[in-house]
């Protein structure tokens, strides 16, 4: 029996949908492909009204929980999500924070509670395609990196994706928005290590949003109470356009036949 072409998303927070995958989503929407984003925890560790920062005085994580579930649905809606499903874990916040020892925090929760989890969204909508983190999760954060073992542990168990991808940033890509965003006197307080992103060589797919970038600067939008950790949102339009016109993945593995070097992630499949 065949079913419809269908994108699961598998990320930690609320606003992790938008960077790396929203162009993604908001185009396999366009064309027809049925899209599901499961949203791992509740963002419980993210700022506070006024820019309060968790583990200071008047951060209520239970009201910024609420904040950003609502904004995560204004986000759905503007990259035309079809399905989101919240597993509704507690953020288990950066490396090193004390709510790391929380054994509520996602990265605590047994995997095999959570996979499972997974796995029965999994058997509900049998998603050909499922995207999601590398090992380290991008950048280490605790939640990342349980979401990915969870997506790799429920597709071994369920056995029904097709083929499964990491979100990723080519290297080359990295350095030079980071170039382009000083040319532009945007003040940022980070600044790359050399290594920072996915070595181009291992990037086996790049997709064309550009016809979506609108939808994903919205969506970041959308993401407000958290605006102020998002220095992409202060770029110029011509370089948001940049940035934002191409998402890259790694291909994690693929039961189908299809080119080393893709520019669909349902190329094989359709």
């Amino acid at each position: 029996m065949k079913h419809e072409l269908t994108l699961m998303a598998v990320h930690a927070h609320p606003d992790d949908e938008v960077l790396g995958t929203g162009g993604l989503l908001a185009r396999c929407a366009a064309e027809g492909v049925r899209t599901v984003l499961v949203t791992c925890t509740n963002g419980e560790q993210g700022d506070d009204s006024g820019g309060v920062k968790p583990g200071e005085p008047g951060h209520n994580a239970a009201e910024v929980a609420e904040r950003r579930l609502a904004e995560l649905r204004e986000s759905a809606g503007l990259l035309d999500i079809g399905h989101l499903e919240l597993l509704g874990y507690r953020d288990s916040g950066m490396v090193g924070w004390s709510t790391n020892d929380d054994p509520e925090a996602f990265a605590n929760i047994p995997l095999d509670e959570s996979a499972g989890r997974l796995a029965e969204l999994m058997e509900r909508y049998r998603p050909q395609v499922v995207v999601t983190y590398d090992e380290d999760g991008g950048y280490g954060h605790p939640d990342h990196v349980q979401a990915h073992r969870i997506a790799l542990a429920a597709a071994e168990k369920t056995g029904i994706p097709d083929k499964l991808y990491y979100t990723a940033i080519p290297r080359s890509g990295i350095r030079r928005m980071f170039d382009a965003v000083k040319e532009a006197g945007v003040e940022i307080d980070f600044e790359p290590p050399e290594d920072f992103g996915t070595p181009d060589e291992l990037i086996t797919s790049t997709l064309d949003v550009s016809a979506h970038v609108k939808a994903k600067v919205k969506a970041l939008e959308a993401h407000a109470s958290q605006g102020e950790n998002i220095f992409l949102l202060r770029l110029p339009e011509e370089m948001q356009r940049m940035v934002f016109s191409f998402e890259a993945f790694v291909r994690h593995y693929s039961r189908v036949q299809g080119p080393d070097k893709e520019e669909d992630l349902f190329a094989g499949l359709r």
